[in-house]
């Protein structure tokens, strides 16, 4: 599997807004840690399962994450990097990932080691038709106190194919494997997550 991280911290880069708002109204930010039952709502999860499925792990009570935002999508625009795939198709998506952890969200450190971690383990997967890139970036968590600025990542899976069904099919296929490595890590991780001072906290509102 095509995998790479990259660490995107300067002015003109994304930025996330922790928990964020819609000034449409049209989409809302719902909190999957807290209400893994409220999945429905994520609109991008409604006719793809397999995005509500690794929505679930990221937010199960053992995991060190939780999802802030997502998206996917179809496209025929393959990018120069992205011809090596012989493609015509590509199925896309990312999602929005912070730490649970209190302290371990203001921690360039690891968010640094934890991309590393990631891409390495994805890179020991069999050769297939897809990509993932794992961003960390700058995010801005409210707080009662105001606002502090911290980090996220930004996970991306793309799916390569000769038609849309191929396409979708690598998707999936990445996907599982993107969801498979953070679990595993995920678990590696909990023990030190559960000893660090501070834990969770409070929900923000």
């Amino acid at each position: 599997m095509d995998a790479d991280f990259t660490i995107e911290l300067g002015s003109d880069d994304p930025v996330l807004d922790f928990p964020w708002t819609d000034p449409s109204g049209r989409l809302v930010y719902v909190d999957l840690k807290e209400r893994p039952d409220r999945i429905s709502e994520v609109e991008e999860t409604k006719e793809r399962p397999e995005l509500a499925e690794f929505l679930r792990s990221v937010n199960t009570a053992r995991s060190p994450f939780e999802s802030a935002k997502c998206d996917l999508w179809m496209t025929t625009e393959i990018a120069p990097e992205e011809e090596i795939f012989g493609a015509a198709y590509k199925w896309a998506s990312y999602v929005d990932i912070v730490f649970s952890d209190t302290v371990d969200r203001f921690s360039f450190q690891r968010h640094e080691e934890f991309a590393k971690r990631l891409i390495a383990l994805l890179r020991r997967a069999p050769e297939i038709s897809s990509s993932a890139e794992c961003c960390v970036r700058r995010c801005f968590f409210g707080a009662d106190g105001g606002v502090q600025e911290g980090l996220y990542f930004t996970v991306y899976v793309n799916g390569y194919g000769e038609d849309e069904g191929s396409a979708r099919k690598s998707w999936v296929i990445g996907l599982k494997l993107v969801e498979n490595a953070m679990g595993q890590l995920g678990v590696d991780e909990a023990p030190e997550a559960d000893s660090c001072e501070g834990g969770r906290g409070p929900s923000t509102p």
